[in-house]
């Protein structure tokens, strides 16, 4: 056939017509080629036909025209004609490995068998299908025709056969080989898949043989497998697919095959002894009906049920009857409650149960939805023989693969390569979950045998080193990042969040594994409490177990995913509260991160030119990270919520379903901690809880014998002696039992007690009173950092306030020499005199090797940074790059909550030495500026985070925080004070243009002030200035300025005489004044009034007090001591002539009994 074939021309019509021609059309076109591939002879054996590998072929084309049918009109001609069976399948037992022609005809059958066997997702099919047209659509045919598929391709030698077509490829050099051979050896892998993925029919006793047949081709496939030895190349691949870059290719092919296979088989069943296992199945068997017979000895009839039984039953006996039929028709009928009613009952079961239950066995029945089991994973009816195989490969695959095999698909998945499809990270979490839970169950019975010196030995016993990969971060971060991402999605993948929970639950066995007393080694230990330690300070894992009992809803996941939870939360809390134990206190921080707040965007001019790229999405979000203190009673007590007791009472009532007693015994476990050790008794004072209560003390007896049930009869008997104590305190308790108990509501019906607060504590929020500041892109030294910041501000033309940060330098530098001299001074004088005074590099740098006695630096005191301008205030405090480089030179800010602007000094901690390199640096580089490569200074600064303060919690906050609920909040009763006060002072104010008061007395108290504001301006004082500056403070409720609270008192300084040329000159200035007045210069403009400096908040010493005092308090002065700074020697000796002057005039000097405590922003540069 020619490709002019595949055109194909469908009659203009009806659809119905349009199929019938179709298929009329495609049928025998099929049928000859089919005919065409060849025959069996007389001898029975199959024959090719002399252009079977052109046949071949053109089934193949017509195979890709159902890619656009949804009816696959080629698939059913293929299946009824039976050519896979009859034609496909002899073909390739002929030709496989037996020629170069007949091998292409093996491979052209391999890859049409693949394509017939490929897997069908029916419920993908039946959304696309039309509703209108594709109303007769049925995919039944389809499913059983991969069924005959699988039975036909599992004959002895066919599976082999197919080997034997991959092998020659596989044998070849790398050199030699080509895409064909990977096209080749794809396929076929691909074929062993489809087998693995066609599921078996349910067993049914009273189905034909060739239906029984159905129900058990996947034992005969993993049979098959392992006689041609297909397991073991799928275990070579998985081996080496980490180290050859061939044979990764095909990791997540042989990952989908191992996944397929082990889906359908348990942990648990593999873990134990084989042969012992028929005995297993029969004593369960045998006990599984022993308890059903019991259960009907219960409810069966009596003897005497063959006879007639006939009960007349009347509601309501106290009433009036109700009247007979036929008297008074016109009259109105009374209500039915209102009179009694007569009902005959004719079952036996009525002489001792209620009537009600017997009139609720005529009711119709509710079909209700059936629940999900399991979405993951299907149980399999394996052979024996079949699971001694499996048992084997799983072995194998532990102790040869695991950790290589999982390390090359995970670095396969972080790098995104094609072949990753998003259905492949739920087989590896699926895969990885079942071989942990393998080597856990396996582990722990090897040393069980190897105690009881059966079998085992204690060498056989297998390390954790075999399934190290499963505790790497990058491993552990994964899964939780793909938890995290199916709870993020819409609508959230609860299927992948189910795998995910299981794998953590067995990495969490492994790490109490790891910690148990048993483990000699004590690497191992410290192993475990470092993964202890990460998980708990993640926090992550703390809050799935808390969310996913909480998500739970019937009908939404699956019974699986619940026993998944609860198995989680069970191994979780065990696991802490052993460690907490471990640890004394069990306190430790926690990572709690916040959710993501949008960015906003603000004008401002001082960071217009910041860049907003941030790594990742950064520049919209921000996540910002918190601590918190975690203990494992305040874990515990998360567990005490409503929406968590619904999730295990939905567990618990499903405990005739449980297969082994640690069900039973994870649920009694969770309901205790909530019970009594969370004081939460009260969660189960529901109608619906109550009743389920009820049904398990009535089948108490018909319950097993295992320690969890006893548990369960003590935890409930426990509960209903709390319920029934409380009704008898409060009756209606009872009608509460109606209403769910969220919102807190349980906690009046617990013996729950909130916790003793202590002082309220502050809390850090966000400082949004000054704008946000810059930092320096990383890649930086401090150096290149520092002539960054210098470049900003002479692009933006700020250089005068370069030189202020250069003038306190210089200052600051002054007066700690000088406390070194006075301190040190022998030594110092003594090597001043051997290197010449001019020479100060050699000074300094013989000060740097000797530095600073211990006496020295005891004398060093924080300098506080006068604001001398209003200028000079608003660039320390909104100037971000001018703060950056305040921040570079070693300066810190005084954390105050109450300012309305920052204050910024120099720790004592900073020597001389390092503040003169700052100044070096400086002077360099406005001398030669940093080499930008033409960029701009700006480009390379980032945002940074808002400093973080700590203000006093609200009286809401401490009410949400445990409070008293019928206390109304302060905040709201303040509010209506305020509003009433407003409403009876509005009562007084009258619209009228009435004059309340004395004019006369207003303008006399208003000439008595002129008055005396003239004779202080002939004094040279200012009477309408403020001794505080031009600022008012904000006045408190009992009238008094907002002060910050200082530990010693605070004298006013006194006005220096200013020491110049010219005597005649000297002014004195009044306290607070900030500028020189005089009468004969009044008409003169007089500057500003700037605020007088404040000291800082320690005891002085005499050397910081001569340097305090010497602050200029006026900006004349101001500009007189920082010229002093050019001269280094200079400021020494005016400094010490001031303070000789201010001692003989007897100015008090500020005290302080104790060293004020500075607090750092973590914000702030080192």
């Amino acid at each position: 056939m020619d490709d002019n074939d595949d055109a194909i021309t469908i009659s203009d019509g009806s659809d119905d017509e349009g199929r019938l021609d179709r298929r009329a059309i495609l049928a025998p076109a099929i049928h000859n080629v089919i005919a065409a591939l060849g025959g069996y002879d007389a001898d029975s054996i199959y024959v090719l036909g002399d252009e079977a590998y052109g046949c071949l072929k053109d089934l193949k084309k017509f195979w890709r025209k159902d890619d656009t049918d949804d009816e696959r009109t080629v698939a059913r001609i293929f299946f009824e004609s039976r050519v896979l069976v009859n034609d496909l399948v002899p073909i390739i037992l002929e030709t496989a490995g037996k020629g170069a022609v007949e091998h292409k005809c093996a491979i052209a059958c391999a890859d049409l068998v693949t394509a017939m066997t490929w897997p069908i997702d029916v419920a993908e099919e039946l959304k696309e299908l039309d509703e209108e047209h594709d109303k007769g659509t049925d995919y039944t045919q389809l499913i059983m025709a991969h069924l005959h598929y699988k039975a036909a391709l599992l004959r002895p030698g066919v599976i082999r056969a197919l080997l034997g077509v991959i092998v020659p490829c596989l044998a070849k050099e790398k050199k030699e080989r080509k895409e064909r051979d990977t096209q080749i050896i794809n396929v076929v892998l691909h074929l062993f898949r489809n087998l693995a993925f066609i599921r078996d029919l349910p067993p049914n006793m009273h189905a034909s043989s060739d239906q029984a047949e159905f129900s058990t081709l996947q034992s005969k496939l993993i049979e098959t497998l392992s006689e041609a030895h297909v397991l073991d190349l799928l275990v070579t691949i998985a081996s080496n697919a980490s180290t050859d870059t061939f044979l990764n290719g095909w990791n997540t092919l042989v990952l989908e095959i191992f996944y397929l296979l082990f889906r359908g088989v348990k942990p648990a069943t593999l873990s134990v002894d084989q042969a012992k296992r028929p005995h297993g199945n029969l004593s369960r068997l045998l006990e599984a009906e022993d308890k059903i017979k019991r259960e009907n000895a219960r409810t069966a009839s009596s003897r005497h049920s063959r006879f007639g039984t006939t009960l007349s039953v009347t509601l309501n006996p106290n009433k009036k009857p109700a009247p007979a039929k036929g008297s008074n028709d016109d009259a109105p009928a009374p209500p039915p409650d209102t009179q009694a009613q007569k009902f005959v009952l004719h079952r036996q079961q009525a002489i001792s149960k209620e009537a009600g239950s017997i009139f609720d066995l005529k009711k119709k029945t509710v079909t209700k939805k059936g629940k999900k089991v399991d979405e993951l994973g299907h149980e399999d009816n394996l052979h024996s023989n079949v699971l001694v195989i499996m048992q084997n490969l799983s072995k194998t695959f532990i102790e040869s693969c695991f950790n290589p095999f999982l390390s090359s698909l995970l670095k396969d998945i972080k790098s995104e390569r094609p072949k990753i499809t998003e259905k492949d990270n739920l087989r590896l979490l699926f895969v990885t979950k079942w071989f942990m839970e393998f080597f856990l169950t396996v582990r722990n019975q090897e040393k069980q045998n190897a105690k009881s010196g059966s079998a085992s030995s204690a060498s056989t016993v297998w390390e954790f080193d075999l399934v190290a990969e499963v505790t790497e971060r990058g491993w552990i971060v994964w899964v939780l990042r793909r938890m995290r991402g199916a709870v993020e999605e819409k609508p959230k993948m609860w299927t992948e969040l189910q795998a995910g929970i299981e794998c953590l639950t067995q990495l969490l066995l492994l790490i109490d594994t790891m910690s148990s007393a048993d483990i000699a080694d004590p690497a191992l230990s410290d192993a475990a409490e470092l993964l202890q330690q990460q998980l708990v300070y993640n926090g992550e894992v703390l809050d799935i177990a808390v969310d996913s009992l909480r998500a739970y809803k019937e009908g939404v996941q699956s019974l699986t995913y619940l026993d998944s939870s609860v198995h989680m939360s069970y191994a979780l809390l065990r696991m802490l509260e052993k460690w907490a134990k471990a640890r004394g206190n069990g306190e430790v921080y926690v990572r709690k991160r916040a959710k993501a707040r949008r960015r906003k965007n603000k004008d401002n001019p001082e960071n217009e030119d910041v860049s907003e790229e941030e790594d990742g999405q950064a520049s919209e979000t921000e996540r910002m990270i918190h601590e918190t203190m975690f203990t494992f009673d305040a874990f515990e007590a998360k567990f005490a919520g409503e929406d968590i007791t619904q999730t295990l009472m939905a567990y618990l009532a499903r405990y005739n379903d449980f297969t082994t007693p640690d069900q039973m015994k994870r649920v009694v476990n969770l309901l205790h901690r909530q019970a009594v050790k969370a004081k939460a008794e009260g969660l189960f004072f529901k109608v619906s809880t109550l009743n389920l209560f009820r049904t398990i003390l009535a089948e108490q007896r018909m319950l097993p014998k295992d320690q969890p049930y006893k548990d369960l009869i003590n935890l409930i008997t426990y509960i209903l002696k709390k319920f029934f104590k409380a009704v008898k305190e409060d009756p209606l308790v009872i009608v509460e039992a109606f209403y769910p108990k969220n919102r807190g509501r349980w906690k009046q019906f617990s013996s729950w007690e909130p916790e003793a607060k202590e002082k309220r504590k502050g809390r850090e929020v966000e400082d949004t009173r000054f704008p946000p500041d810059v930092q320096i892109k990383k890649g930086y030294s401090w150096s290149e950092q520092l002539g960054i910041a210098i470049a900003c501000l002479v692009e933006d033309g700020q250089e005068e306030l370069i030189s202020w940060a250069k003038e306190i330098l210089s200052l600051v530098i002054a007066i700690r020499q000088r406390i070194v001299e006075e301190t040190d001074g022998s030594a110092s004088q003594a090597n001043g005199e051997d290197m010449d005074a001019d020479d100060e590099v050699l000074r300094d740098a013989a000060t740097k090797l000797r530095g600073p006695s211990n006496d020295a630096l005891a004398k060093f005191e924080d300098y506080l940074i006068p604001y001398v301008s209003d200028e000079h205030a608003d660039a320390a405090t909104k100037n971000s790059k001018f703060k950056l480089l305040l921040r570079l030179i070693q300066f810190h800010v005084l954390d105050d909550t109450d300012a309305d602007e920052l204050e910024w000094y120099i720790p004592a901690a900073i020597l001389p030495a390092d503040l003169q390199r700052s100044l070096n640096v400086t002077n360099q580089f406005l001398l030669t500026p940093l080499d930008l490569a033409g960029g701009k200074a700006s480009q390379l600064l980032s945002k940074k985070a808002r400093r973080r303060r700590r203000v006093v919690a609200s009286d809401d906050e401490a009410s949400a925080d445990g409070g008293d609920d019928d206390d109304e909040p302060k905040k709201k009763k303040a509010k209506k004070i305020k509003e009433k006060q407003v409403y009876k002072s509005a009562q007084f104010i009258e619209d009228s243009d009435v004059e309340i008061g004395d004019d006369d007395e207003f303008w006399a108290k208003e000439k008595a002030l002129r008055e005396k504001n003239e004779l202080l301006a002939a004094d040279g004082h200012i009477g309408t200035m403020r001794s505080t500056g031009t600022k008012k403070r904000k006045k408190t409720k009992d009238g008094k300025g907002k002060r910050k609270k200082r530990k010693g008192r605070e004298s006013e300084l006194g006005s220096e005489v200013e020491k110049g040329s010219n005597a005649s000159d000297s002014e004195v200035e009044p306290v607070g004044v900030a500028g020189s007045s005089s009468p004969k210069h009044s008409s003169a403009p007089r500057p500003k009034p700037r605020p007088k400096p404040r000291p800082a908040h320690r005891t002085a010493t005499s050397a910081e007090l001569s340097a305090d005092e010497a602050r200029p308090q006026s900006p004349e002065q101001a500009a007189a001591a920082m010229s002093l700074s050019t001269n280094v020697g200079e400021p020494i000796e005016t400094l010490r002539n001031n303070d000789e002057e201010e001692d003989s005039d007897g100015i008090q000097k500020p005290s302080r009994k104790g060293r004020g405590r500075m607090v750092i922003s973590d914000d702030e540069d080192d």
